[in-house]
């Protein structure tokens, strides 16, 4: 219930002899212009009418495109976008399983440098949790090791490099994202133990990566 009305002086450069003259009248858009004072752009008569009924052919397609009646409509879009975020979900969890697969894969490729572990490899479109995830993975698995993986997609390289805690004394992990970063036109950082870098030149990535054994052999 609305218990107290306020009232402004509407004046948009037309006069009429009563209010009854305008006819329907429909706000279709509304912002503040400065404090304590607000602009409303409206229709009025006729066109106000002809708003409303387009508003309300609209409505009647959405009905018939969900297949409700136009008061059921809320509740079943809320419906959908539920089970898009559920969906959405799922596929992120999928794309985790399978980041974690192929990282597994890659394990055997790990080489020595200086009596360090080190494996860099790719992982196309792959989700920044999903490439934590499977760095930590990885270095689980290899124990003494450095680990760094790309991924590149929609036009930008996603970095992200492990070093098992062992090593940070001798190698840190965001010198080594950044170094690798450089070379595909982005930069990034992180704890001594990982660190994550972004870039936007794909087409360097494997040479980038390919780069990480030189600067471990340096560095180490």
């Amino acid at each position: 219930m609305i218990s107290r009305l306020n009232y402004a002086v509407v004046c948009g450069g037309t006069h009429v002899s009563r209010v009854g003259d305008i006819g329907q009248f429909k706000i279709v858009e509304e912002s503040a212009i400065a404090a304590g004072i607000r602009r409303i752009v409206a229709v009025a008569g006729e066109a106000a009418v002809g708003r409303i009924q387009a508003m309300d052919d609209q409505l009647k397609d959405l009905g018939r495109v969900l297949k409700v009646a136009p008061e059921a409509m809320e509740d079943r879009l809320r419906q959908i976008l539920e089970r898009s975020k559920a969906l959405e979900k799922e596929l992120d969890e999928l794309k985790s399983k399978l980041a974690s697969a192929s990282g597994e894969e890659l394990a055997g490729e790990a080489e020595e440098v200086n009596g360090v572990k080190v494996l860099s490899a790719r992982l196309d479109d792959v989700d920044p949790k999903s490439l934590r995830d499977t760095v930590d993975r990885l270095k689980d698995r290899l124990g003494s090791s450095v680990v760094v993986i790309g991924s590149a997609g929609d036009g930008k390289v996603r970095l992200a490099a492990g070093v098992s805690k062992d090593l940070i004394t001798r190698i840190q992990a965001g010198n080594l994202v950044n170094f690798v970063a450089q070379q595909v036109g982005g930069q990034g950082g992180g704890r001594p133990d990982f660190a994550q870098a972004g870039g936007s030149q794909p087409e360097n990535l494997d040479g980038a990566l390919s780069s990480v054994r030189g600067w471990i052999a340096e560095h180490s």
